[in-house]
């Protein structure tokens, strides 16, 4: 879900990566991992997916400094058959984590056609659109998906088992960014919910569900979500479930540590899975993206109904980074009162554009 732009004050995309940069290498965040992380959240921002973007430093922060995330991991990768392996994250950011097995999983199909990277020992990667489009741009087809703690109520269920578990899948076009589908199985992600208590707004109807398995409108007494497509949801749910905790041995469902509640010196034990896949294994490349591009720009052609355009999937995000590279990201005031908090603490300024403040 793209966020709605409700307030003036914006910070370039350069100004915040100097920021984040240099309050994580303060923070004792290793030059790599940093790298990886403050592109994963400058980028998820630009796309407009700031419940997943620049709003998560200080929370990430907190990590470091609490002792949740490790700021300098020890890899270890094993290649168990020729075209799958497993990552042990050493308990890093699930973003530089991600980064580093969807790298080996490229290689991995650069051998064999196909590649898949089971990552364990990990925390929260943020938006998984980062990882698949990592790969999309170098010409393979991606899938990256993760789980989370326990949030999508259960169908027929009166409380949640597993989390909102996206599913991304993202694919090379000729003339532009790739195809991108990132979704998860809520109708919006618990980010989101909370920053709709941070503005004292409603939810929509449909969306949440108290502690009873009733559905809330008011964020406050949301305790969970409903999953998209009612038991269709909660079975993607369970399929990402399988692939991210049971292929890494990892905690799943109601044993997974909440993001939010845990203690920040307790780690997560978060579980990944990336695949890589070269469309020549099936199709010459240069066919496999130029039909790409023609089945998205025949898509858009279709007749909408009035006053609408018929999109394709990552057709917002794109017109969400090309405005927000000439306009800046918008930064609500919580959390441009915690980047604050952060530039006071480190010493590491950060400056709003001129006249958006």
């Amino acid at each position: 879900m793209i966020s709605a732009e409700t307030n003036d004050v914006r910070v370039t995309a350069e100004a915040w990566r100097r920021f984040a940069s240099g309050v994580l290498e303060k923070a004792g965040v290793r030059e790599d991992v940093r790298g990886a992380v403050v592109e994963g959240l400058v980028e998820t921002s630009l796309r407009g997916v700031d419940s997943h973007g620049i709003r998560l430093l200080p929370h990430y922060v907190m990590g470091v400094e609490k002792g949740r995330i490790n700021p300098a991991p020890t890899y270890r990768f094993e290649r168990r058959l020729p075209a799958c392996g497993q990552l042990d994250a050493d308990h890093t950011f699930g973003h530089a984590a991600g980064t580093e097995a969807m790298r080996h999983a490229m290689a991995l199909a650069d051998a064999c056609g196909i590649g898949a990277v089971a990552v364990h020992n990990s925390s929260h990667f943020g938006a998984a659109a980062f990882f698949a489009l990592q790969a999309a741009r170098r010409g393979y087809l991606a899938f990256s998906f993760t789980h989370a703690d326990a949030l999508i109520l259960s169908y027929s269920g009166t409380r949640p088992f597993f989390g909102t578990n996206p599913i991304c899948f993202a694919a090379p076009a000729d003339n532009e960014e790739p195809f991108c589908l990132d979704m998860s199985m809520g109708h919006m992600n618990w980010n989101q919910v909370l920053q709709q208590r941070e503005r004292g707004s409603v939810l929509p109807a449909g969306v949440a569900a108290d502690g009873d398995g009733e559905p809330a409108t008011d964020p406050e007494r949301a305790r969970c979500l409903l999953p998209i497509g009612g038991y269709k949801g909660y079975g993607l749910a369970a399929l990402v479930e399988i692939l991210c905790s049971l292929l890494t041995r990892m905690p799943f469902g109601r044993d997974i540590p909440p993001m939010y509640t845990t203690p920040m010196n307790q780690r997560r034990h978060l579980g990944h899975f990336f695949l890589a896949l070269r469309p020549e294994g099936f199709v010459d490349t240069t066919e496999f993206t130029a039909r790409m591009q023609a089945m998205m720009d025949t898509v858009r052609r279709e007749t909408a109904v009035q006053g609408e355009r018929v999109r394709i999937a990552g057709d917002p995000e794109k017109e969400a980074q090309m405005q927000r590279l000439r306009q800046g990201v918008p930064v609500d005031d919580a959390t441009w009162k915690k980047f604050q908090t952060l530039s006071v603490q480190y010493g590491i300024p950060l400056t709003p554009m001129a006249g958006k403040k």
